[in-house]
């Protein structure tokens, strides 16, 4: 189907349809790039903005690095849950938009446009006419995974794999170092999940080029010396994105597995509006969230009788078809790691795969594993609807139609979770937890500050809002709730929590104290207690003038 003259006409319409998602299944007052409370709530999207923050307001950053938190060894900015490439589009406007800001909202929304626009791309060259181009971009629109990664927006970026899948489509492009660098190096710069998946795509688009390449050896070596320097683009990028000094192996591979029924389990109780929900096991009932949805799932099923039915029909997707097999041995890959070695169904572990610890130790920073399923689903969903495409005008409309109307009836419950999740937005209140007006003149008083024990998990939302304080102030903040812990940071959190027992404090720090911390021999007026939080002072003559207990 040509559409390149319809071109300027669809760009509106992938506007409309985003902000129309966007409505739908969020709270539009995200979008306000000053509204920054609701983000410094406990969530992963605050760390996302905190890292941003302090990226910006730090005067000795590095490049995608920050030396605010996790003083004095600093942190990368990915492993913050900050998105560098955001950030890298994002600095060269700060001053232009102020100090308090954040683009979490924004990036969602840019999220929704680049996905419709590259599902619009993917399925252009395939569809008999424009409604069912339109019907097939809604149905890869609609993957309810991609509204529920909504707690950590980097992972709404789907609009990657289908970019991928774009890529791999034509025998061209699937055949070109330079698009693969495109897509990888951008994926990398987001979310190392992202950068796995469509790594796999790539591996299957070598493969399959590889064995049908035309010319011998020579084609070959071209299509081997393309994948090397893919390799070396992107391990380099790799090498400036992320923390080194060795990591503290976390031993949690798989352990947000995705259940064997993840497919047609909506796992929560009114979720699916057609579908019974079947509670999983408590570490894997989000983050192992895979549901398709009704819709989906019917388009699924149907693929096998509409290849059956139009095997010998002439259509620009057959040959798309034979190509695709080559994706099955990746999607089987990815699929047996996000079942991971836990095999769960229906709420209960049916076994567990024996894995040494050697294989355990490389699959570490495979936690979330379930995720990797997405590119299997977008996968299925785009033969599934090229498929509908080889059918009979009548047949093929009525089949996107039904799929489309089965899907959107499907995600209400989903859209009202995920509004009620996102209406704290509404709230512009920046200081829940630091309320006290002390606590601005006790940090600036410091000449950094840390918790004790040095655990930004534990009060996730108290963390945030002191750092961001902290960055304000031009303070460093000594810990970090970071995706993974180099093990240089992890011996000295140990050590300073060890000199913190033994009462040896540093006298130019604030200690803020979670509430099972022991309260070491210390001076009472150094003592303070700012919303119902303890803290330890620094010492008057140690640093500025300090605010004093009453």
């Amino acid at each position: 189907m040509r559409s390149s003259s319809r071109l300027p006409t669809d760009l509106a319409l992938i506007v409309v349809l985003a902000i129309a998602l966007f409505w739908t299944f969020f709270n539009v007052n995200m979008l306000d790039p000053g509204n920054i409370g609701w983000l410094l709530r406990g969530t992963d999207n605050g760390e996302n903005a905190l890292g941003l923050h302090a990226w910006l307001n730090d005067p000795h950053a590095g490049l995608w690095r920050t030396q605010m938190l996790n003083a004095p060894e600093g942190v990368a900015l990915l492993f913050t849950d900050s998105n560098p490439l955001l950030a890298t589009i994002v600095a060269p406007f700060r001053h232009l938009i102020g100090r308090e800001f954040q683009v979490v909202g924004p990036w969602l929304l840019a999220c929704l446009m680049l996905h419709l626009g590259l599902a619009r791309a993917l399925l252009a060259p395939y569809a008999p006419n424009r409604w069912m181009l339109w019907a097939g971009v809604l149905v890869l629109a609609l993957l309810p995974s991609l509204y529920l990664r909504q707690i950590h927006v980097n992972l709404c970026a789907h609009w990657l794999i289908l970019w991928a899948l774009w890529t791999y489509a034509s025998p061209h492009r699937a055949s070109d170092w330079r698009w693969w660098i495109a897509v990888l190096v951008t994926a990398a710069l987001i979310h190392s999940y992202l950068l796995l998946m469509v790594a796999a795509i790539w591996g299957s688009a070598f493969l399959e080029r590889l064995a049908s390449a035309d010319g011998g050896w020579v084609a070959r070596r071209r299509l081997l010396a393309g994948a090397v320097v893919v390799v070396i683009a992107v391990g380099l990028v790799l090498g400036l994105l992320i923390d080194r000094g060795g990591f503290v192996a976390t031993g949690t591979f798989g352990r947000f597995g995705m259940p064997l029924d993840a497919p047609w389990n909506p796992a929560i109780a009114g979720l699916s509006r057609f579908l019974p929900a079947s509670a999983q096991a408590p570490d894997r009932q989000l983050e192992a969230f895979q549901y398709l949805g009704a819709g989906l799932l019917l388009m699924i099923i149907a693929m096998p009788f509409a290849l059956a039915t139009t095997q010998n029909a002439p259509s620009p997707a057959t040959g798309l078809h034979r190509r695709l097999c080559w994706l099955l041995p990746a999607g089987t890959v990815l699929t047996l790691l996000a079942i991971s070695h836990r095999v769960d169904f229906a709420g209960s572990t049916l076994f567990t795969l024996p894995l040494s610890p050697r294989v355990l130790a490389v699959l570490d920073p495979v936690r979330a594993s379930a995720r990797l399923f997405w590119p299997v689903a977008y996968g299925l969903l785009f033969a599934a609807i090229t498929a509908a495409y080889r059918l009979p005008i009548a047949r093929g409309r009525l089949l996107m139609a039904l799929a489309v109307a089965i899907q959107l009836l499907d995600v209400g419950g989903l859209a009202r979770l995920t509004r009620a999740e996102t209406d704290t937005a509404q709230d512009r209140t920046i200081w829940k937890r630091t309320t006290d007006p002390r606590w601005q003149s006790a940090i600036a008083s410091a000449r950094d500050v840390t918790i004790m024990p040095p655990d930004a998990t534990r009060r996730l939302d108290l963390f945030q809002e002191i750092a961001w304080r902290a960055i304000d102030a031009g303070r460093p903040v000594r810990l970090v709730y970071a995706a993974r812990t180099n093990r240089v940071t992890a011996a000295r959190l140990i050590a300073e929590e060890r000199a913190f027992a033994r009462g040896v404090l540093d006298p130019r720090r604030l200690y803020v104290l979670l509430p099972d911390a022991p309260l070491p021999p210390v001076a009472p007026d150094r003592v303070l207690v700012l919303d119902g939080v303890r803290v330890i002072l620094p010492l008057r003559d140690a640093g500025q003038d300090a605010p004093r207990g009453h």
